[in-house]
């Protein structure tokens, strides 16, 4: 039942933008349609207008919200979204930001240049100054992040660098993820981790 909810809520998020998309694409055609071209240069005249009118789809200030299959709240939004015209089951943003709120009460707060999301695959990969804070205390960038809608997820397939409870550090890479017997979250390090440690000093 649980698994049938999340697929309803993240179909009912992405219908939020397919239908106002595909309405502008109707309205488009017709109105290609509509106009009086020289039979000779029909054609190539509404390739160009067409893919012109794809470049300019999209939507201000969108949000994508569901629940994945272990309970945690994720909320996507971005400054403005719009299909990608060569794979129309991707979706592009601009200025984005992902919330993770936990059961356990922990929020992950991220923010990126840009995000490539794909419907079907349930993905959102973000690219381009991309920071993590999470609310026990970790403040992390790097140039990209890929992540799901569907379960609780995230990867920085590139260096790290960040300051948290013990310190600031840097890494090769960065998965964020779930364990799945003991619910607990691993915020796991690898490929040439170096911390700096910050002893922490009790008050008198």
């Amino acid at each position: 039942m649980a698994r049938h909810d999340n697929l309803y809520s993240n179909f009912v998020a992405w219908m939020k933008i397919i239908l106002p998309l595909g309405a502008l694409v109707l309205l488009s055609t017709m109105f290609l349609i509509s106009r009086r071209f020289d039979p000779s240069t029909a054609i190539p005249f509404a390739r160009i207008d067409l893919e012109q009118r794809a470049q300019d789809l999209g939507v201000t200030n969108p949000t994508f919200a569901g629940v994945t299959e272990n309970g945690t709240e994720i909320t996507f939004k971005a400054r403005r979204a719009r299909p990608d015209t060569k794979d129309m089951e991707h979706l592009l943003a601009d200025e984005v930001s992902l919330q993770m709120r936990l059961n356990s009460g922990m929020i992950i707060d991220i923010t990126a240049d840009n995000a490539d999301m794909h419907q079907t695959k349930l993905t959102a990969n973000l690219d381009g100054n991309v920071r993590m804070i999470t609310s026990n205390g970790y403040d992390i960038t790097t140039e990209m992040l890929l992540s799901r809608f569907d379960r609780f997820y995230a990867e920085a397939p590139g260096p790290v660098t960040g300051t948290g409870p013990t310190g600031s550090f840097q890494a090769g890479r960065m998965f964020l993820t779930r364990d799945k017997a003991s619910g607990y979250i691993d915020l796991l390090f690898t490929d040439g981790v170096r911390l700096l440690y910050k002893p922490y000093v009790t008050k008198e």
